[in-house]
């Protein structure tokens, strides 16, 4: 028999979460196949907020938020609420009472396809919220949903202990078992474009690669140059 709500699942390590989030959701992206950034519209409701930890997801129907209720008493200091809420607007699924009571459960912060309320509060909290916007209305408390299962928000799928890092930027997912493999990649690339941003500064503003990919795209004839 099925379950709606899962418990049990491998979460990514407290050692690796400290590892990726010194790293942009852009270096991020970029290593991981330019795949697992969420739609641009699930973004941070303050561009200073950033996070990161272990996805808990939750299902929620559209403006009814008891899953996520229901999911906040089963997270673990760390996790990041992944909440689908099918990009709904109408009504806010979070506010701050239950944003106060994720900051005090010591949860990461919140990422939400759907619109949060009093974003003026959770601004002075200085608590980590990414969602599709804000809404004044309140939400209902009466539909089932589940936590636990993979959801699917902003066009990528994410699955519980998935590592979750989210910046100015937007969010990105990345399965838990790609994360130790991708970090040197991810050192590599900030080393590189480091030392691509100092050129830059020192005048060699010219990208080596630019006449190549012109020619490869038949914008211009081999031999020819910009």
């Amino acid at each position: 028999m099925t379950t709606d709500i899962l418990r049990d699942f491998a979460r990514i390590s407290p050692a690796l979460v400290r590892q990726a989030s010194e790293y942009q959701a852009a270096i991020l992206a970029d290593v991981n196949g330019r795949r697992g950034a969420l739609h641009g519209r699930i973004a941070a409701l303050r561009p200073r907020m950033k996070l990161a930890g272990p996805a808990l997801t939750v299902e929620v129907r559209p403006g009814d938020n008891l899953m996520i209720h229901a999911a906040m008493s089963l997270a673990k200091p760390g996790d990041v609420l992944v909440i689908d809420g099918k990009a709904d607007q109408t009504a806010a699924l979070m506010g701050t009472i239950m944003m106060t009571a994720c900051k005090q459960l010591g949860l990461a912060g919140v990422v939400i396809d759907g619109a949060v309320r009093d974003s003026l509060e959770i601004d002075e909290m200085d608590y980590p919220v990414f969602s599709f916007g804000t809404n004044p209305n309140g939400p209902t408390k009466n539909v089932p949903g589940r936590i636990g299962h993979p959801v699917s928000i902003g066009g990528v799928t994410v699955r519980s202990g998935d590592l979750i890092v989210a910046d100015a930027d937007g969010v990105v997912a990345i399965e838990r078992e790609r994360v130790e493999g991708l970090l040197p990649l991810a050192r590599k690339k900030v080393e590189d474009e480091t030392a691509r941003i100092a050129a830059i500064k020192q005048g060699n503003t010219a990208a080596s690669w630019l006449d190549a990919a012109l020619r490869t795209a038949g914008v211009l004839k081999q031999g020819e140059t910009l």
